[in-house]
């Protein structure tokens, strides 16, 4: 089992939304590494839920891998906004997983907390610029996020 972070603007797709669905495809990356780490995931993998673009960003809880390697259909619907001309059922370009939802935290995690509690080599999301949606989360760095929230 692995550890990832997926952002996700509340306004777009909260954690809230997720748990109200139970599971969903978490489709529209359009990002060639994002969606390599995508690719990499496997069943049972968990995942911290944050929260993008509000007040304050910070991870809310988590998720888990319910399904992975599974062709992003979005590409293919032009009334999509993620859809990809060029992307064609017998050669697609974009990949994704279904996610379920597994735990609401009491309380966020905030940006700030996780800048002072990690320098940018430990945990790629306190990186300055970085703007990854999905991003992989050392064990390491898991546990410890693990026990800021237990």
């Amino acid at each position: 089992m692995r550890y990832w972070l997926i952002k996700s603007e509340p306004s777009e797709y909260s954690l809230a939304d997720l748990a109200a669905d139970g599971t969903e495809l978490w489709d529209g990356v359009r990002n060639y590494q994002a969606r390599n780490f995508l690719q990499q995931m496997e069943k049972g993998d968990r995942l911290f839920f944050y929260h993008s673009n509000t007040k304050p960003p910070g991870i809310v809880g988590l998720a888990r891998v319910t399904q992975a390697n599974l062709v992003d259909p979005s590409q293919f619907n032009p009334e999509s906004k993620y859809f990809d001309p060029k992307a064609t059922p017998e050669k697609p370009r974009w990949y994704t997983v279904e996610v379920g939802y597994q735990e609401t935290f009491a309380e966020i995690i905030t940006l700030n907390q996780l800048k002072a509690s990690f320098t940018p080599e430990e945990f790629a999301v306190v990186r300055r610029g970085n703007r990854l949606s999905v991003m992989p989360v050392p064990e390491t760095v898991a546990e410890r996020l693990l026990a800021m929230v237990s």
